[in-house]
């Protein structure tokens, strides 16, 4: 094999679907403003207490002129057509074409944690009820957790590598770093790096509900009348997460591809930290995941005192929550008062493989602007009266460095540290 190009790797550009809208403008605006998207679940029923949901709204594929009557058929994941359109909306943020120099050139790396769990949901009601000859032929490209990406190649003409990182919640930042590395390595020049998640399906949020992972939403919880309030990272009375739908995409790019191209790099991806727990499949093993985040500060080769915020993986769990404060304080020790740490999940919930990459996003946009966005919902938690964790209104804080934490069930940790430009 030829030896690595140890080139450095940049953002030049990103887009999202959250909860807060159906593009990242959108959704910028409304997490500047301090606003949470939740409401109670419309895409599906469900008897499940855990019916406050994060939902795209406005989001209709069946508008966008690529998807006609005869697609909107074959492919009923959702996650397909999701996948497509943020990959064209970061390009176009991106200001890159697809051509014959970029198109063979250009990777695209989309983890799921689900993939297309709806479509084999209604293959399955078609097979009991209708019979096996109703189930779709297209079930298997459905659940395929590389077609989003095949199809958005398909759309955009890019050539390189497509794959899916399967790292469940970390997914996307797994994206990110495999990317990054492929980059820096010289396999290609760019890449589409991110996270999908179309999960709001009765299976799903049940399943979610009885593991205790997601809030149940009680006549007397305050987000029983206003569901904005249901996802509390840090909080004193945080119950779980609220589970999200979204997809976000990041383009990284090689720096001499910057300059030549004439693109504009948003932010440099630093260093990558990457472990697994071998502890449990649920429960964060705190050893390891502060090794992620140390050998991501290493791998930047800036000190610890350098970062000048934290993304945190705040999932609003009881257990998850109180085990990252206490790895940020093994790591920072006690500078860690010194250090903002928000919490994006407040705001948009979690959208499961997707959440890194839109966390990413944000927190480039919002290092860009020398801004924190804040953790809203927030109760003081008496056992985190070091953590500044911004809470309820953002505030501008000046900073060069960012590390943006993922953790995923079958203990999979990724955290990688973004440096602004």
């Amino acid at each position: 094999m030829k030896a690595p190009l140890n080139r450095r790797v940049f953002v030049a550009g990103y887009a999202a679907a959250t909860s807060l809208g159906n593009t990242f403008e959108k959704t910028w605006q409304a997490a500047v403003q301090g606003q949470a998207g939740f409401q109670k679940v419309s895409r599906c029923e469900t008897t499940s207490r855990s019916n406050v949901v994060g939902e795209i709204p406005d989001w209709n594929p069946e508008a966008f002129s690529y998807v006609n009557r005869k697609e909107a058929s074959i492919w009923n994941a959702d996650y397909v057509f999701l996948t497509m359109e943020i990959c064209r909306q970061a390009l176009l943020d991106a200001g890159l074409e697809m051509n014959a120099e970029t198109g063979p050139a250009t990777a695209c790396l989309i983890g799921s944690a689900l993939n297309g769990t709806d479509s084999f949901r209604i293959a399955m009601d078609n097979y009991v009820n209708r019979g096996p000859f109703k189930v779709s032929p297209y079930l298997l490209p459905n659940v395929c957790a590389n077609l989003p990406a095949g199809k958005a190649g398909m759309l955009l003409n890019f050539t390189g590598p497509i794959f899916s990182p399967q790292g469940a919640c970390a997914s996307a930042n797994h994206a990110i770093a495999i990317g990054s590395r492929m980059i820096r390595d010289g396999d290609c020049d760019f890449v589409l790096a991110g996270g999908v998640e179309t999960c709001l399906v009765p299976e799903i949020i049940q399943g979610f509900s009885n593991m205790l992972a997601t809030i149940k939403v009680g006549p007397k919880d305050r987000a029983h009348d206003d569901p904005g309030q249901a996802s509390r990272p840090f909080s004193l009375d945080r119950k779980g997460f609220v589970l999200s739908e979204g997809a976000g995409v990041l383009v990284l790019a090689a720096e001499e591809k910057i300059q030549s191209l004439g693109l504009t790099a948003k932010a440099e991806v630093a260093g990558i930290g990457w472990t697994s727990d071998a502890k449990h499949f649920t429960r964060p093993n705190q050893e390891t995941i502060v090794r992620a985040m140390r050998s991501a500060i290493d791998d930047a080769e800036i000190s610890i005192a350098d970062i000048g915020s934290v993304n945190a993986h705040g999932t609003s769990t009881p257990t998850g929550d109180a085990t990252e404060v206490e790895c940020l304080r093994e790591v920072f020790g006690k500078q860690i008062s010194t250090i903002p740490v928000t919490a994006n999940k407040s705001q948009v919930g979690h959208s499961l493989g997707a959440s890194a990459a839109i966390e990413a996003a944000l927190s480039i946009e919002a290092m860009s602007r020398s801004f924190l966005l804040p953790t809203v919902n927030h109760i003081p938690d008496p056992d985190f009266n070091d953590i500044d964790v911004v809470p309820d209104a953002g505030r501008n804080h000046s900073y060069e460095h960012v590390l943006s934490n993922s953790f995923g069930f079958g203990g999979t940790n990724c955290c990688i540290v973004f440096r602004g430009v």
